[in-house]
């Protein structure tokens, strides 16, 4: 299992240097290819419910073992990057050459630096939850940083060097914070490796701190949200694909780590926390209706299912961490799906104002029926989102009891993400059209990519998935609650 493991990390970055080699198309399908491994590697470890690490190299103190493992949370996580990943490789293919065309750039040079760093940009979210160090995990967050700049300073729209430049500062700040978190534990604990940290069960109020406020701009919560709407309305929509479905959530993931060491800083602040989150769904879900551009439209949503984490991680115990895994899934697999339909709109017909869309159904139909499995993920009908929303209600309920003070926000913001998800779909897809447009013939790679990733998301709903990643999960977060190593 342990060299299973390893080489199911090391194929995609190896992948990533060799895949510039080759021409656009072929370089697609083997980035598709080289996610497909770890998806179904993590996939088989998970239904065998098989914990495995590998130790890459140890330091002294206070660094410890450098080493990346797997277990359920992983998991979810894992294959969560994975599947997205794979997918919008493929969608990219027709996108990113409509890109190039429209910036002037040769189709086929441009694309070997252009997969080159999305690939460098999907491994480095995929590192990032196997480490099972917090030096190696900040490495990998860094370099996921770097990258997600680089896409969209160079193929993004609009001022995108202004937007790259504020995206890459709030996000730097995020990093550096976390990193003194992080140095503040290896002072206080002499280690750094999630396994020895986990026997220790100590992480001091600073060190909790300076993590959580750098994670909070990451995720993002209420203020500092302000970087996400520009870096997620212009960059190139293979990277929106990514930074709101994956990226953001994996501050959630950071947050849930440190948690399981020690819930300490959660369970003190656990009221004004909650009170925050609640406020950031509700602020973001509503600020959905006033959005003119589709993919502002969209980033607000993010915010707004940003604070289902939040409140899944103040929640704490093992349903409310289980509501952040599975809600970080749910998010990733029908955010991904949205995006991908707004920058359908954007190549086919080059829509993003919702003022001048309505009736779109009718022409490009595969777009407007995976947005609304989109959409159904991220309300949690009949998707793997309501596993998510399950969890994270009943942990609420384990957490504060029958008090309606909590209980009632939480259904209310449920609602409110059906409630503007249905509205958007309507005002886009449904209703008289509000431009003079012409049906067009829509290449596959801009909707099937879609439509494998709602089927994924339906099939983490029912067993066989369901009952192996739930019972899995149950297991290892009841495990690592109560005290065990990783």
């Amino acid at each position: 299992m342990i060299e299973l493991l390893l080489l199911f990390l090391l194929v995609p970055l190896v992948v990533t240097f060799v895949a510039p080699l080759l021409p656009p198309r072929a370089a697609s399908y083997l980035t598709a290819l080289a996610f497909a491994v770890p998806f179904f590697g993590v996939l088989y470890l998970l239904f065998g419910g098989v914990t495995a690490d590998v130790t890459l190299m140890r330091f002294p103190a206070p660094v410890g073992r450098l080493y990346v493992f797997s277990d359920a949370i992983t998991a979810v996580f894992s294959l969560s990057i994975c599947a997205v990943s794979a997918m919008v490789a493929l969608y990219a293919i027709p996108y990113m050459e409509h890109r190039f065309k429209e910036m002037g750039l040769d189709p086929r040079k441009e694309f070997r630096k252009y997969i080159f760093i999305y690939d460098l940009y999907a491994v480095s979210m995929l590192w990032i939850v196997h480490s099972g160090n917090l030096l190696l995990l900040y490495v990998f967050l860094e370099i996921m940083l770097i990258t997600a700049f680089l896409l969209i300073y160079l193929y993004g729209y609009g001022n995108r060097q202004w937007v790259g430049l504020l995206y890459f500062i709030w996000c730097l700040i995020a990093g550096v914070l976390t990193l003194v978190g992080f140095l503040v534990i290896a002072s206080e604990s002499g280690t750094l490796a999630l396994d020895e940290l986990m026997h220790l069960h100590k992480i001091s109020t600073v060190a909790w701190a300076f993590i959580f406020f750098g994670m909070v701009i990451e995720l993002p919560g209420l203020g500092p949200h302000i970087w996400l709407p520009w870096a997620h309305a212009e960059a190139p929509t293979p990277v929106s694909a990514l930074l709101s479905p994956l990226t953001v959530g994996l501050a959630g993931y950071v947050m849930l780590r440190i948690s399981l060491v020690d819930p300490s800083f959660f369970v003190v602040y656990r009221t004004p926390i909650f009170a925050y989150a609640a406020l950031t769904s509700i602020y973001a879900g509503f600020a959905v209706f006033m959005q003119k551009d589709f993919k502002r439209l969209l980033a607000y949503s993010t915010i707004s299912q940003m604070g289902y984490i939040l409140i899944a991680l103040c929640v704490g115990g093992v349903f409310g961490t289980m509501g952040v895994a599975i809600q970080y899934m749910s998010h990733a697999f029908g955010k991904s799906i949205l995006f991908m339909c707004a920058g359908g709109l954007i190549a086919l017909y080059g829509l993003r104002d919702v003022e001048r869309m309505g009736g779109l159904h009718d022409y490009v139909p595969e777009l407007s029926n995976a947005a609304v499995i989109g959409f159904m993920n991220l309300a949690g009908i009949l998707t793997v989102g309501m596993l998510g929303e399950l969890f994270i209600l009943r942990g609420a309920v384990e957490a504060f009891g029958l008090n309606l003070a909590y209980i009632l926000p939480i259904v209310f913001i449920f609602i409110l993400s059906g409630w503007y998800g249905f509205y958007t779909i309507r005002k886009v897809f449904y209703g008289r059209p509000r431009s003079e447009l012409k049906s067009k013939s829509i290449s596959g790679y801009l909707y099937v990519p879609l439509f494998v990733i709602g089927v994924l998301s339906v099939l983490f709903l029912f067993p066989p998935l369901s009952s192996s990643l739930v019972g899995n999960l149950y297991e290892c977060v009841r495990y690592l609650i109560g005290g065990g190593a990783l």
